[in-house]
């Protein structure tokens, strides 16, 4: 079973994530083929250059070849990408700052990237 995950809540990134998801992934007991997540608002902080969830995730997401996307305007508004506004939804907008691997987009990029292979079921957290 595929399943892709969203990352919406308060806080969802840094509790779930990183005290369920992350470790169970690490361990291989995770139970599902996890092809993609997508992190919007404040959970986007995990993703940091340096932040241990991150780059623990990071290192996971390229073995596993899970996608890791972040919102374009969240990541905008928080200056952890290089573009505008009036670039958000494109695929013009390029993340910076963030761990190895995260790519920035809007739903049009997100389903672009999981239509290869796409999940049984989209989680959002």
């Amino acid at each position: 079973m595929k399943v892709a995950y969203v990352f919406a809540t308060d806080m969802a990134a840094t509790y779930k994530l990183g005290t369920m998801i992350l470790p169970q992934l690490e361990q291989n007991t995770h139970g599902a083929d996890v092809i993609g997540m997508m992190f919007f608002d404040d959970n986007l902080f995990s993703l940091r250059q340096g932040d241990p969830v991150g780059e623990r995730l990071a290192r996971i997401a390229k073995d596993r070849n899970i996608l890791l996307m972040v919102c374009d305007q969240c990541a905008v508004r928080r200056s952890l990408a290089e573009g505008t506004f009036e670039q958000c939804g494109s695929g013009q907008v390029k993340a910076r700052g963030l761990v190895e691997g995260v790519v920035a987009g809007c739903f049009p990029q997100l389903y672009g990237a999981l239509a290869g292979s796409p999940p049984d079921y989209v989680v959002t957290l």
